[in-house]
């Protein structure tokens, strides 16, 4: 009795265990999906959520703080809400760090401290895909802040997707390298003058954040538009195959 070619059968005609369901399943699952938004839509089209952070310096283990968070909603592609705030890092702010984003020790005296404002913060992040622009910095400072507030990003659902261990945050820096490949400069600037986005008050966390979110989108529309599932899984194959040779670009 000749096999059933091309069926995942046995001899007999019984399929095999597990087959029947990868016969009907969809694409295979991208680790790093938020999967509580719709994946299957263009990431452009997805509620987003802009973050960006000015800090007391390059290194949160080393005991730098936030000094100032801004988070920027993009829904279907346009701004529909802004937040910022500046907090105390209860440490001096290194005059380095000052001449870069011009808020010095005098401009947070009285402000509140982050696990003051970390709940809003929270808010803020619910429901949306993390973006943020050399994502790993803002990432890092944001899950030390959290974490110092008593909110401890995890896997669990309760969470915003961005204080979830296990999703990925989609990083235009990474997209403007896929797209600008010859390109010299990646910092945020330069990647925005080459697209026409405007960049008024540069390094500061609101007006980053919503530059960072508008050069995503025009990255995107290079790119065909991905969804969501789609382009973290472009932005992982990337980085992969990249390895470490490039880092830096945020400012």
């Amino acid at each position: 009795m000749g096999h059933a070619h091309g069926c995942g059968c046995f001899p007999t005609g019984q399929v095999y265990p597990g087959i029947a369901a990868l016969k009907g399943a969809g694409p295979p699952p991208v680790i790093g999906l938020a999967v509580d938004l719709p994946s299957g839509d263009p990431l452009a089209r997805v509620p987003l959520a802009v973050i960006d952070t000015e800090t007391t310096g390059k290194d949160p283990q080393r005991g730098d703080r936030i000094v100032e968070v801004a988070v920027v909603h993009y829904d279907d592609g346009k701004v529909t809400n802004r937040f910022s705030v500046v907090v105390d890092p209860t440490i001096p702010i290194p005059i380095e760090a000052s001449n870069v984003h011009g808020i010095f020790d005098a401009d947070v005296k009285g402000k509140p401290r982050f696990d003051a404002v970390a709940k809003q913060v929270a808010q803020w992040l619910e429901g949306r895909v993390p973006i943020a622009y050399n994502a790993s910095f803002d990432r890092t400072f944001i899950y030390a802040e959290m974490r110092r507030a008593g909110i401890a990003p995890s896997t669990q659902m309760s969470v915003p997707p961005a204080l979830r261990t296990n999703v990925e945050w989609i990083d235009p820096l990474v997209w403007a390298r896929i797209a600008q490949p010859e390109a010299k400069g990646f910092k945020l600037g330069d990647v925005a003058a080459r697209l026409g986005v405007e960049l008024i008050n540069a390094h500061r966390a609101t007006d980053d954040a919503e530059a960072a979110g508008s050069v995503l989108l025009e990255l995107l529309k290079t790119q065909g538009n991905p969804t969501y599932r789609d382009a973290l899984r472009k932005q992982k194959d990337a980085v992969a195959s990249w390895g470490n040779r490039f880092g830096g670009g945020r400012r």
